[in-house]
C-alpha cells in the first residue's frame, strides 16, 4: 500500500489526495499535525533526496524563523527544523515502498503508479 506523508489542509495534500482517490490507488494518510514526523523516516528521505529538497524553504514557517536559525543549515540542523516544525516538510511526501516522491505532480504521478495495483 501506498503511504502519504502531510498536513490535511495543505491545498497540495489535497490535489495529491484527489489524484490518488480518482486514480483508485489505496493509500493511507499521515498527517504530520496530528501524529507528529518520525525522525527515522524524515532522516530516511534527507538522505535520499537530500536536505535542500525535504526543507520547505518558501513556506511562511521558515520565513518566520530568526537568522542564526536559518544560517549554517546541513542535514542534521535541517531535520532538527523539520522535527520541531513539520510544516516545514516539502509536501507531499509519497512512500511506493522501494522509493518516494516529494511534491505532487500529475504527470509524476502518473509515470511512478503505473503497474501499481489498486
Amino acid at each position: 500500500m501506498l503511504n502519504m506523508y502531510g498536513i490535511k489542509n495543505c491545498d497540495t495534500i489535497k490535489k495529491a489526495r484527489n489524484f490518488l482517490d480518482n486514480s483508485g490507488k489505496a493509500y493511507s494518510f499521515h498527517d504530520y499535525k496530528v501524529s507528529g514526523v518520525d525522525e527515522t523516516a524524515l532522516r530516511g528521505w534527507v538522505e535520499e533526496h537530500g536536505w535542500e529538497t525535504i526543507l520547505n524553504r518558501s513556506g511562511t514557517t521558515f520565513k518566520a524563523l530568526d537568522a542564526g536559525d536559518k544560517a549554517h543549515i546541513d542535514a542534521d540542523k535541517a531535520v532538527l527544523l523539520m522535527m520541531g516544525n513539520p510544516s516545514m516538510i516539502k509536501r507531499p511526501i509519497l512512500d511506493l515502498g522501494d522509493r518516494t516522491i516529494v511534491g505532487f505532480k500529475a504527470t509524476t504521478y502518473e509515470d511512478a503508479l503505473e503497474g501499481v495495483k489498486a
